[in-house]
């Protein structure tokens, strides 16, 4: 168990060494942990209250002031208190939605790349379905179905967007199984489940671990889409902030604060987490490695 631990140490810290060496993985990483914090911390260093369009302090589209940092938007609420609410709420969606892409495309990609015969056939026929379609259009086609909710939201996402990580997954699984390891465990007696548990997936997972990071920035573009077609969670979010800054015509009336703020969280978060995700890929990668970023 020592040696395991040891070993385990170890290997965070290569982790670690080269990590730090990827610059752009670094300010993106400080960009995230900030964002998360300040999520976290919103419940306990502001008022909900503030969130009540009834209980609205402030004029109509007003511009940044002393008691307002970044304005208000048509109801007198603060926007600066908006945007914080609202990054619990695209920072959930887009973990969760990412995650949901991620378990189902590393299942269906380990599956369709360890079995062979019709099982591969129709996983591979399934992925093209997927594909083939406009995953955007889906979610909100499947979002308009089943109502709103930022569970509804999550699953549109998730449920339209693991195609491409499957197709991924079922190439290094191809790769990994043809291996000279992978047949003396077979020739051992190991099972599917061994193989795949055992073999296939520790060696997938710095794959799967790099492609989830640009997955969730890709979930929470998504998300703000979504909300802005008009398919939102019900709660305050950075695209539900554009789409009422568009009905309300804050762009062309001169109250750019109102859009500037969400679209500039959604920019700089998504940005960081494509910067972690390179970063990662250029780690956890052996044929980039070496390849500062």
């Amino acid at each position: 168990m020592s040696i395991t631990w040891t070993r385990r140490r170890a290997a965070l810290s290569r982790f670690w060494r080269d990590y730090r060496r990827q610059r752009a993985g670094l300010y993106g990483a400080a960009i995230l942990i900030a964002a998360v914090i300040l999520a976290l911390l919103t419940p306990l260093v502001t008022d909900p209250a503030g969130m009540d369009v009834t209980r609205a302090t402030g004029a109509k589209m007003a511009a940044p002031s002393l008691e307002f940092p970044l304005g208000t938007d048509e109801s007198g609420r603060s926007v600066l208190l908006m945007t914080l609410w609202g990054s619990r709420v695209s920072l959930l969606i887009g973990f969760m939605s990412a995650l949901l892409s991620m378990t189902i495309g590393t299942v269906v990609g380990i599956a369709a790349g360890h079995f062979r015969g019709w099982t591969s056939a129709v996983l591979l026929r399934i992925t093209d379905w997927f594909l083939v379609l406009p995953s955007l259009v889906l979610a909100l086609v499947l979002a308009a179905i089943l109502g709103g909710g930022t569970s509804t939201i999550i699953l549109a996402i998730g449920v339209t967007s693991w195609a491409s990580t499957a197709r991924l997954i079922r190439a290094q699984t191809l790769s990994v199984e043809a291996r000279p390891y992978i047949e003396r465990s077979r020739a051992l007696g190991a099972g599917h489940w061994h193989v795949m548990t055992r073999h296939v997936l520790p060696n997938v997972a710095p794959l799967v671990l790099a492609n989830t990071t640009l997955q969730v920035a890709s979930a929470i573009v998504a998300e703000s889409t979504l909300a802005f077609l008009g398919a939102d969670s019900g709660k305050v979010s950075w695209g539900g902030m554009l789409r009422g800054s568009y009905d309300w015509g804050a762009a062309t009336s001169g109250a750019w604060w109102y859009v500037l703020a969400p679209g500039l969280c959604i920019v700089a978060v998504v940005m960081a987490f494509t910067l972690c995700g390179r970063a990662l890929e250029a780690v956890l990668n052996p044929r980039l490695r070496g390849v500062s970023r």
